[in-house]
């Protein structure tokens, strides 16, 4: 017995005799105690404080889950003025042109009808299920984000020049259950909404066990990396350049809207969205230290060669989209799904805010 604890016991043994011999073996026997019951003490001490930490996260996590709720309902109360008050007698009615009334609109109701299934699964309980499709409708936000300048502009086109629409709105907006709210102050509210789940989610997320289902709902899509690389085609064209977004679960190709066009000079046009469930990649050179490289990503019915003259560049591509789909497969909620190409135009400034708020959930 060499080590510390070795020459511990049999040191205690011998100071024990030598004090017996003393008449003092009643001061070596508390001693003896007092360690074992320190030692004990700092197990259960430790212990203790894990089942504290966990109870904390509980707490504050069954705090987030009830705050989510309240607002929940309140911002579903302040959607339903506008549907119920604006959209649906505005179509029986006919003040405004289907087309008028769809610029200002846009997808209020769809989004509507996600916030009420969304609250009915929270106020059961069921967060996994009302995540699950909170994700799948999230999209929504993202179009209506797109269009709520144009819809700001034509409200107020039909204020000033459509007088039978000017009185309607003065009297929807004169009843007791708008508090004062204006038809202007309530077109912002999903943007707004959309900025406080961002926050809820975070904190449901940092106080939620990443074993659980929850967990990986609230952790879904993130945002990894976004640049330019040029697309080789597989016939003799001519290389294109791109700008690319990736995703933990997809891989978005972009390219600038016209510079001269009046409302999306600044914004990328998503020309494709790639799924990684269903994507391989090789690194076809750029192995060593040269400039550049080209990568072959490879779905079941394309491949996409892109290629980058930095050599740092290339190699963080392809780091990331490895890890990402090794990560994407691995995960115990993985679901192959579908991924629709659009052409909604897409700001640098949103580009940024949805980098943001993906990282956050």
């Amino acid at each position: 017995m060499r080590g510390g604890a070795g020459r511990l016991w049999p040191g205690l043994v011998l100071l024990a005799e030598a004090q017996r011999a003393q008449g003092k073996i009643s001061a070596v026997i508390p001693t003896l105690e007092s360690i074992i019951s320190i030692m004990l003490l700092q197990a259960v001490a430790a212990v203790n404080t894990v089942e504290e930490q966990r109870a904390r996260w509980e707490r504050k996590r069954s705090r987030t889950a009830k705050e989510l709720v309240e607002t929940e309902q309140k911002y579903l109360e302040q959607l339903d003025l506008v549907t119920t008050y604006f959209v649906t007698i505005l179509k029986a009615k006919g003040t405004l042109q289907p087309a008028v009334r769809e610029a200002i609109f846009g997808l209020l109701e769809s989004i509507h009808c996600t916030s009420q299934i969304l609250l009915l699964h929270l106020e059961r309980g069921h967060l996994e299920l009302g995540l699950e499709g909170f994700c799948q409708k999230l999209e929504l936000y993202g179009h209506y984000a797109e269009n709520l300048e144009q819809a700001k502009k034509t409200l107020q086109e039909q204020v000033k020049k459509n007088k039978a629409f000017c009185r309607f709105k003065k009297l929807q907006e004169s009843r007791p259950e708008f508090l004062g709210w204006q038809l202007e102050d309530l077109l912002p509210l999903p943007l707004q909404r959309l900025h406080q789940y961002k926050h809820l989610f975070r904190d449901l997320m940092e106080n939620t066990s990443p074993d659980s289902v929850e967990f990986q709902y609230l952790a879904r899509r993130w945002y990894i990396q976004e640049g330019w690389l040029m697309v080789v085609p597989t016939k003799g064209e001519e290389a294109k350049r791109k700008m690319f977004f990736l995703f933990s679960d997809i891989l978005v190709a972009t390219k600038p809207c016209h510079p001269l066009h009046p409302l999306n000079s600044d914004k990328f046009s998503c020309q494709a969205v790639y799924p990684l469930s269903q994507c391989t990649v090789d690194k076809v050179f750029g192995h060593t230290q040269s400039q550049g490289g080209l990568l072959s990503l490879s779905f079941p019915h394309k491949t996409l060669l892109l290629m980058s003259s930095n050599q740092e560049d290339i190699n963080n591509w392809y780091l990331n989209l490895t890890t990402a789909i090794r990560q994407l497969k691995a995960s115990p909620t993985f679901v192959h799904q579908k991924e629709y190409l659009t052409e909604q135009p897409v700001s640098l400034r949103d580009a940024h805010t949805v980098q943001e708020m993906c990282q956050d959930f």
